[in-house]
């Protein structure tokens, strides 16, 4: 049997990937093809993405795999970030660059909002969690401060949508992407319109909701011209990364929570159905859609950008590796200080060390100074983190989790994984690394009929990839650090 090839493109705030998938009896193998920067632009202070780079960038991925490898799949899929969108105008076009979620223009966006729907209710309708940058704050700001690119548009389509929409001139707004907007129905395909009312933002600027792993269509002529690729079918993946990271969690059975380790730590479990209540709502508990009729049942929690915005700082200085900052973590004192990871002042620092200082400074702790001290106090803050809300999630439920799988980047830390172990109490198993892509790739698969089912996919994923179990040893008291956590948040 001949292998089968689906390319995924696989977008991050911070980098992506085309990673090539090759299917056959039931085990995927994974070629990174090519990896290329992104990062926003700050223009007139203002945060925005290059969306016709990340475009270009995609179609030079494309044509590696086709003139350099020699392979021309059978689909390709894109995923990547939550709730930004580009903004379309009655003739097709782009109204401009849309804005990166970082940007400022959101702040008190919220208590703004609230004025016109209550906080309570937004919740009811939506089940999403309370981040200044949802999608339906970023169009309320535009709203108030009369943004002509809103006033000129008749259409959104979320970046997975828009770069499809770049490849094939098909406009669709996929499930999963759109969920994380605040703008739906909890657990629906479906548009809530009275939340559009009460931020003022036009309807008319919805599409079509498909469900991932729908075929779109073809790639447009010039994308052949441009690449070689020939007859190639675009497939609506589970295009929110997170939704295609759970998708390859290579689970079995059931009490088993997901931690996509990555810039974001996003920790919860997969719901049959939403859970929408007033725990939930007070708790900051989200809902976003997952494949096969699935509920993303999580908190999204500030990740590894809190140690990556310090080795930015660090490496102005002088170059450090991630290696060195986790054996100078090691060295230092285990819970010295704690931040909240999720506190405001985190979100786009410009300093992200003389951050984390003057929060212990203001919280009365001992403030870290060296390195070692900083990346031990983000290390220890995100573990207890991460205990505090498996805790929360089994409040709701009235379920024991009894396994955590961590999937993406940050499986590669081995000293974070058993100290989730370490603290959690219970076994972690860690990767694949590249779930994300995986993910993508397997939806691909099952649009094109070579698998039929979520469980399918994840027994692909378990004879294909490696995996890891950390055990719990802790040898630290951490319930006693909990305890001094909870505390503070």
């Amino acid at each position: 049997m001949d292998k089968n090839y689906f390319l995924a493109f696989d977008l991050g705030a911070s980098s992506g990937r085309a990673i090539l998938g090759a299917l056959k009896d039931n085990r995927l193998e994974l070629t990174e093809i090519h990896r290329f920067k992104n990062q926003m632009s700050r223009i007139h202070d203002h945060y925005y993405w290059n969306i016709f780079n990340l475009f270009e960038a995609l179609k030079a991925g494309l044509k590696k795999c086709v003139n350099e490898h020699g392979i021309q799949p059978l689909s390709f899929g894109i995923d990547t970030w939550g709730v930004d969108y580009s903004l379309v105008t009655g003739n097709g076009q782009l109204s401009g660059l849309p804005y990166a979620y970082r940007d400022h223009r959101t702040d008190n966006m919220m208590d703004e909002f609230f004025r016109s729907l209550p906080e309570n209710e937004t919740y009811k309708l939506s089940g999403i969690q309370f981040l200044q940058f949802n999608t339906l704050f970023q169009l309320f700001s535009s709203v108030l401060n009369n943004d002509p690119a809103l006033k000129i548009a008749e259409g959104m389509l979320f970046t997975p949508d828009t770069l499809n929409y770049l490849f094939t001139g098909v406009q669709k707004n996929e499930y999963t992407i759109a969920s994380t907007s605040q703008l739906l129905k909890p657990g629906k395909a479906e548009w809530e319109t009275r939340l559009f009312k009460a931020a003022g933002i036009p309807e008319k600027l919805t599409r079509d909701i498909v469900e991932p792993g729908t075929v779109l269509g073809l790639a447009l002529p010039e994308i052949d011209e441009q690449t070689g690729c020939g007859e190639l079918t675009c497939v609506a993946v589970a295009s929110h990364d997170t939704a295609s990271a759970v998708v390859s969690v290579p689970a079995e059975g059931e009490n088993w929570a997901f931690l996509s380790s990555g810039t974001w730590s996003l920790l919860g479990i997969e719901s049959p159905v939403p859970l929408v209540s007033e725990k939930t709502l007070e708790m900051n508990f989200t809902n976003e859609g997952g494949a096969e009729g699935t509920t993303r049942f999580l908190k999204n929690i500030m990740g590894m950008w809190l140690i990556q915005e310090c080795k930015r700082v660090w490496d102005d200085e002088k170059e450090i590796s991630w290696q060195e900052i986790v054996d100078l973590s090691q060295l230092a004192e285990p819970f010295k200080c704690f931040i909240n990871p999720d506190d405001a002042g985190f979100l786009n620092p410009g300093n992200m060390p003389r951050a984390i200082q003057e929060y212990c400074r203001k919280t009365n702790q001992p403030v870290p100074e060296s390195k070692g001290e900083i990346a031990r106090c983000i290390y220890d803050s995100l573990v207890l983190k991460y205990k505090y809300t498996i805790r929360q999630i089994e409040s709701v439920t009235g379920n024991r989790i009894e396994k955590l799988h961590i999937i993406g980047g940050g499986a590669n830390n081995e000293m974070l994984n058993q100290l989730t172990a370490n603290a959690l109490g219970i076994p972690v198993v860690a990767g694949p690394t590249e779930a994300t892509a995986i993910g993508n790739i397997m939806m691909q698969a099952m649009a094109m009929g070579f698998v039929g089912s979520l469980n399918e996919i994840r027994e692909v994923v378990r004879t294909s990839f490696d995996v890891k179990t950390y055990s719990p040893s802790p040898k630290l008291d951490w319930e006693k650090a909990f305890a001094a956590f909870e505390e503070l948040v």
